[in-house]
């Protein structure tokens, strides 16, 4: 059964849209509540993450009430330490937390490359919400990119700095594309089991790529990527790296689809990157949508006009936050539906 609604990949694609196709970072839950109402029935996030009936609930939560172009699988970048063996918690108000970190060879020999079946819960999401939506819009499936993965798992939880992974980066290169090429393999596995449910496209996270100089961005981290876009090849992936503006022109190898742009970078210059060989998503100040609704049109407006003649996916520069009116955001994605259907 066909799309009813295939803008995103569509516009993924390269292939001619009606209007812009608009979705948010992080829409599936925060801000809504009738995500927190679930949520809060529940011990916490790990338990609506591992319940695949809510987790497809929650998923779908945006697409009838925000009116989105696309559902997200509402899971975690940090299922894949889990699976492979590095369990985490997550500490309300705090955010992840890994009791025990990989400090050594020997820690690295102990975790094992998943095949995707230690994390059935996302794939079993994932079929629920396919069935539930009934293609009415398409379906995001997810993973983080190694480089952020690694991050956690030598820190152990959230950092500014994350300066014991970027130490490891100088004192242990070997040991450290040892980990990085585990974390890929695991990543292959999983989000080729994603698409085998029926995700219709995959988004790559690199939420950490900007601490990161340029040299050591290439070889620990876009490698990795490049590795991952090679082996996800029936859906379109769109790879979104945070803070990375230095690494655009590497990105051009890359054998993806769409580049993701936070609210940091310059669309002229992405546009004049990339030249219309991929789709641009983004690139909305999340912050922005504090703002009046008038406000927040302007603002959309702006951007759009940005991007004008240009491929691409409308979207925040980063995750939607939690204290965001769910009324802002229809305004942005009205804006966006409105000023691109003239």
């Amino acid at each position: 059964m066909a799309l009813q609604n295939d803008l995103i990949v569509r516009a993924a694609l390269g292939e001619a849209v009606e209007r812009t196709p608009v979705w948010l970072m992080r829409q599936a839950g925060r801000i809504l509540p009738e995500y927190r109402a679930v949520r809060g029935s529940l011990s916490g996030f790990k338990e609506l993450v591992t319940t695949p009936e809510l987790a497809a609930e929650v998923t779908i939560q945006p697409v009838d009430i925000l009116d989105v172009d696309a559902a997200i699988i509402f899971s975690d970048i940090l299922e894949i330490p889990e699976a492979m063996g590095l369990p985490y918690e997550m500490v309300e108000k705090k955010g992840p937390l890994f009791n025990k970190t990989v400090q050594s060879k020997a820690d690295i020999d102990a975790l094992k490359v998943t095949d995707g079946s230690e994390l059935q819960y996302v794939i079993d999401a994932i079929s629920i919400t396919k069935k539930e939506l009934n293609d009415r819009v398409p379906l995001i499936g997810f993973a983080g990119a190694p480089w952020t993965i690694f991050s956690y798992m030598i820190e152990g939880q959230g950092s500014k700095t994350f300066s014991k992974a970027r130490k490891m980066l100088h004192t242990e290169p070997e040991l450290s594309h040892q980990l990085l090429q585990k974390i890929t393999d695991s990543t292959i596995n999983y989000l080729k089991a994603q698409v085998e449910a029926g995700a219709n496209l995959i988004q790559v996270f690199d939420s950490w790529a900007g601490i990161l100089p340029q040299d050591h961005y290439k070889e620990f981290s876009l490698a990795y990527i490049s590795q991952i876009c090679d082996a996800i090849n029936d859906v379109p992936v769109t790879v979104f790296a945070k803070g990375a503006y230095f690494a655009l022109e590497d990105m051009n190898a890359l054998n993806c689809n769409t580049i993701g742009l936070d609210w940091n970078m310059n669309v002229a210059n992405a546009r004049s990157i990339f030249k219309d060989t991929k789709t641009l998503q983004g690139n909305f100040d999340p912050c922005a949508l504090y703002g009046t609704e008038e406000q927040v049109k302007e603002k959309t407006i702006e951007m759009l006009q940005k991007f004008e003649g240009a491929r691409h996916i409308a979207n925040l520069g980063h995750g939607v936050y939690p204290d965001t009116d769910p009324e802002k955001v229809k305004v942005f994605i009205n804006t966006v539906k409105e000023y691109t259907s003239k």
